[in-house]
């Protein structure tokens, strides 16, 4: 496999990974979605013996979607890390000898 054709490879499955993700976020946000209407209709202060208790449980439910959110905040990190060395190596490397004029010349560039 030539060197053109791996970061091809890389990028696609980075694209796919990408896709991946927002699949989740999407499905996170539809459940996000349903809690919030679950708990507007039968979470109230009736539900709960103290003001203590009536917190506990909201916060609970917060620190799981916090949970998620870090951790797809440092995937995708560790993908923008990924994705800046290949492109980095694009700018090393000569027109003919990889991506070339894949990108349309370096990052950088304002033409």
């Amino acid at each position: 496999m030539q060197r053109t054709e791996s970061f091809l490879w890389m990028l696609r499955a980075s694209a796919k990974m990408q896709h991946d993700i927002s699949l989740i976020l999407e499905a996170k946000a539809n459940e996000a979605e349903k809690s919030r209407d679950w708990i507007c209709v039968h979470l109230n202060h009736q539900s709960y013996d103290n003001h203590e208790d009536q917190l506990k449980k909201p916060l609970e439910m917060h620190e799981s979607f916090v949970e998620l959110i870090d951790g797809l905040t440092k995937m995708e990190n560790a993908l923008s890390k990924n994705l800046k060395v290949v492109l980095n190596k694009n700018e090393d490397m000569s027109s003919d000898g990889g991506l070339g004029g894949l990108f349309g010349g370096g990052l950088g560039d304002s033409t």
